[in-house]
């Protein structure tokens, strides 16, 4: 298990600065934690640079983007990307002439699917297969990437990966039991992770969400001590969740949300930046919190930590002269509400629920990531229902605007304590995410 070290100040280094390099290492597709990072980046004056996961064919075959593709890829991102697809996880890669993964899950159903079994030998020629594909192209794309990074000039990677459930039509069916179900359709997380299904998403979510961070740190070894030798530095920053500190009875508390499935290979993720470490190299995991993405969705109940952010915000403007734009922010959410709700009680019905035993129950970091349970998922659900529909709009919720500022503050904490090189691993709390917004808007 990390050893627990959240961010307590605001991190000021400037290593950065025109004619230096930012190379995003995932691609970006819509609003996330990456875009807080290429702004920073963009307003540095950096070069920016990205890679593409490519995309398949209408027979599965992995394929550089089309001329049209790139232009937007590009356009999207404000910066060069290198047209080599880096598309990571093994779950359809496979030997010539054998099945991959997808396919061997082709005939699961939502009945058979816990007593299914995998051949394991042929899974593993399946990842291998895989990882070999992976870091050929990572390697062919660095090469590329050198030849575009100038002398003199620190380089900043930020891993951005994430992600591995294999397309299967009864996976869906699955999830929205396991993150969505209560009463008569709730499913257990650890019946999942005792499948063999469970077993394969899980062996796919490190290669996707951990692994890729090593096998970047390789293929730019060249680049880093090329960099270095001419005077330069180099960073490597990934996003992490392994819970968050929240308000809860006005004390900062480690909470979390269950069950995290991928959870495993986030802590796999600092174990590879914490192995970096040790070599000298600069690569930190940023424990993010809980925020609303599209990937986030199918989890129900993982945007009901973001509401004490509201509290946070008065508590920490205090004498910082912010409170005129943390009241607007407040303002804000209760304009989402509907005719008659206060934005207050629904933060007492989110203290109520923080509080209850069973939520508490879960505030256990050293057994983290927990199995859910039906209690759980009656309480977090429903709750989150039920917040959900006391907004005017159900497409236009608190939570997205809290999320957006999530992502505001996160991209400078990143971006300046990543320069500091503080720690392998750090959380980025609220009482942070805070501080650093009434900073910027002091």
């Amino acid at each position: 298990m990390t050893e627990y070290k959240a961010l307590r100040h605001i991190p000021n280094a400037n290593l950065f600065r025109q004619g230096d390099v930012f190379v995003l290492f995932g691609e970006l597709f819509g609003r996330g934690y990456a875009n807080g990072l290429i702004d920073q980046a963009r307003a540095a004056g950096m070069t920016i640079l990205g890679i593409t996961v490519g995309r398949r064919d209408e027979n599965g075959t992995l394929r550089a983007l089309t001329a049209e593709e790139h232009a937007e890829a590009e356009a999207k991102l404000g910066g060069h990307i290198v047209n080599v697809p880096l598309m990571a996880g093994f779950d359809m890669d496979a030997p010539e002439g054998e099945q991959n993964p997808t396919e061997m899950l082709s005939g699961i159903t939502l009945k058979s699917w816990q007593e299914d079994k995998l051949d394991w030998e042929k899974i593993e020629r399946c990842r291998a297969t895989g990882v070999r594909r992976f870091t050929e192209s990572a390697s062919q794309v660095m090469g590329e990437i050198d030849k575009l990074i100038p002398e003199g000039a620190n380089v900043f990677f930020a891993h951005t990966m994430a992600g591995g459930i294999p397309k299967i039509k009864a996976f869906l069916a699955i999830a929205n039991r396991i993150y969505k179900g209560r009463g008569d359709r709730f499913m257990s997380s650890r019946a999942l992770l005792d499948s063999d299904l469970g077993k394969l998403i899980l062996m796919n979510f490190d290669e996707v969400s951990a692994n890729t961070l090593k096998y970047l740190i390789d293929a730019s070894s060249s680049i880093r001590e090329r960099v270095t030798a001419q005077g330069g530095q180099v960073r490597y920053t990934a996003y992490g969740y392994h819970g968050t500190e929240v308000l809860i009875g006005g004390e900062y508390k480690w909470q979390t949300y269950t069950n995290y499935t991928q959870g495993y290979a986030k802590m796999r993720l600092e174990s590879i930046a914490e192995a970096a470490w040790k070599q000298g190299i600069a690569a930190t995991v940023f424990n993010c919190p809980e925020i609303r993405t599209n990937s986030s969705d199918i989890f129900v109940g993982v945007e009901l930590s973001l509401f004490p952010l509201l509290i946070a915000l008065k508590k920490e403007a205090g004498a910082e002269g912010a409170n005129a734009w943390v009241q607007q922010q407040w303002d804000i959410c209760q304009s989402l509400l509907g005719e008659g709700v206060s934005l207050q009680s629904i933060l007492d019905k989110l203290e109520s629920y923080l509080q209850t035993d069973t939520s508490a129950g879960f505030r256990n970091y050293e057994a983290w990531p927990m199995d859910n349970t039906p209690e759980l998922a009656d309480l977090m659900i429903g709750t989150s229902d039920e917040i959900a529909s006391l907004h005017t709009d159900r497409k236009a919720l608190i939570t997205d605007h809290l999320s957006a500022l999530v992502l505001e503050g996160t991209g400078p904490l990143m971006f300046h304590g990543a320069a500091e090189k503080i720690a392998p691993v750090l959380w980025l709390n609220h009482d942070i995410i805070a501080r650093q917004l009434i900073e910027l808007h002091k």
